[in-house]
């Protein structure tokens, strides 16, 4: 629920998801910027998160969370080294107070800002979180198998039911479809059985205090104050991401100031134990970033043999009529209800799995989560649930995925040879698919962007 750029960061757990789960598909969340809180917590949050969201760490021997690394962050920012981290933490308490001016231009009271901020320590096993560099990515595939389960689909349908007249309203006021609510709530919390256990504003101080976001989580924190202090949230409730996302669709602090809305009227804003503004508050910032109601986010396509890969692009859209001109049909034979729509082509594993064309629906799921398969898991997880089948086309399940130290090479490679203009950094987003694509062309195969073995193998021996 956030804005594009850096307040997206409120999608902390689901790009974790895509991010550790991913590897061709991750499109930056601005770096850390659009949180996808998935709230499968900590554990997930290393699975599912937005935005070059990195995995937490793992449990001690006690079950207890580790403490910090003690070691410099591997973005090698100067304020993620050892000893800025240690200078910044001896400092915390300073930082503290001095945010209270900015508290009180915001209307917090000194009372609620001594309340809420007394006792505060900086919790920096985040900063490994903040800057760990995951050697391995999931595939596509494999990130759909995880968030669009059976089990998943029937507890969406339970929710779909137990709370249709929340959705009936919701539907009524703001005009965006139930099941996309209802995916996004199913993906990112599990249905509210794993949001996150850390204290959004303890979480949201530290990184307002230490390492390499300061800007921008000052923000989050002091509008995580900003809540307390309004009253529609209590503290034990602010509790989520190790970013500061919370609730069971995941707001970031400043997202819940832009789009949470007291749907049944009892003065509070409560989108973490009341359905029915949880429902509207999530549909409401859909509707803000520009959901078209009625219309679909995307539709499963058959590419035709022969065709030119350097169309399927975010930036190539084009009628859904000009693309059946092209060749490309639907999956299912079904034809385009509204062929005059303009949409793009996304081939997310190549040539050799499935495609799609993408709408207006489509970029919005993506403002909500920068990841282009986070959006495709959200869509397909809202049509599993509206009754339609599983994806046509098989994936191809037998490529493997490249390690991080793969992708590196394949950027410096792709660098070498005049094609990757970016910073190697082993993420493969739009700039290496771009980069991929010439190389294809070069050699005369497909380009279709896909970062396979056998395309890093063509590119060691040129």
């Amino acid at each position: 629920m956030r804005s594009t750029g850096t307040s997206r960061i409120n999608r902390i757990g689901a790009i974790a998801i895509a991010l550790s789960l991913l590897s061709p598909l991750l499109v930056p969340r601005s770096a850390l910027a659009q949180s996808a809180g998935n709230g499968l917590t900590d554990l997930i949050d290393s699975i599912f998160s937005r935005a070059n969201q990195p995995p937490q760490a793992a449990t001690g021997p006690d079950g207890a969370a580790p403490p910090w690394s003690g070691e410099d962050g591997a973005s090698g920012h100067p304020l993620m080294t050892a000893a800025a981290i240690r200078q910044a933490a001896a400092n915390f308490p300073n930082c503290i107070a001095a945010m209270w001016p900015d508290a009180a231009r915001r209307n917090i009271t000194q009372e609620n800002y001594e309340r809420f901020t007394a006792g505060l320590q900086p919790d920096l096993r985040i900063m490994d979180l903040l800057d760990s560099q995951p050697e391995f990515t999931k595939a596509i595939w494999d990130y759909l198998d995880i968030l669009v389960s059976d089990a998943r689909l029937a507890k969406g349908r339970e929710i779909l039911a137990k709370y249709k007249p929340q959705f009936d309203a919701t539907e009524r006021a703001y005009g965006v479809d139930r099941y996309i609510i209802a995916a996004i709530w199913g993906i990112e919390s599990n249905y509210s059985t794993q949001m996150g256990d850390r204290s959004v504003v303890q979480s949201t101080a530290t990184l307002a205090c230490v390492g390499r976001r300061q800007a921008y989580f000052k923000d989050e924190f002091l509008s995580a104050l900003e809540i307390l202090n309004r009253g529609d949230l209590r503290p034990e409730q602010m509790r989520g991401s190790w970013a500061g996302a919370f609730g069971p669709t995941q707001f970031m602090p400043t997202a819940f100031k832009r789009y949470a809305v007291d749907a049944d009227g009892d003065g509070r804003r409560d989108v973490v134990d009341n359905p029915a503004d949880l429902i509207a508050s999530t549909a409401n910032n859909l509707k803000k970033d520009g959901w078209q109601n009625g219309a679909s986010w995307g539709y499963e396509v058959v590419v035709p043999q022969g065709f030119n890969y350097m169309l399927a692009d975010r930036a190539k859209a084009m009628p859904l009529s000009q693309w059946a001109h092209l060749g490309l049909k639907r999956a299912n034979n079904q034809t385009f209800p509204r062929p005059s729509e303009k949409a793009y082509l996304l081939a997310p594993a190549g040539t050799e799995g499935p495609a799609f064309l993408m709408l207006q629906n489509f970029r919005v799921i993506m403002k909500y989560n920068p990841a282009e398969a986070y959006a495709l898991a959200i869509g397909h997880f809202a049509d599993r649930l509206r009754g339609g089948p599983p994806f046509v086309q098989p994936w191809p399940r037998q490529e493997r995925v490249l390690s991080r130290a793969e992708r590196l090479e394949l950027q410096q490679l792709l660098a070498q040879r005049g094609f990757y203009k970016g910073t190697p950094d082993g993420q493969i987003g739009g700039l290496t698919r771009d980069a991929l694509r010439g190389f294809q062309v070069s050699i005369g195969a497909p380009a279709d962007g896909f970062a396979t073995s056998e395309v890093l193998d063509r590119l060691r021996g040129q």
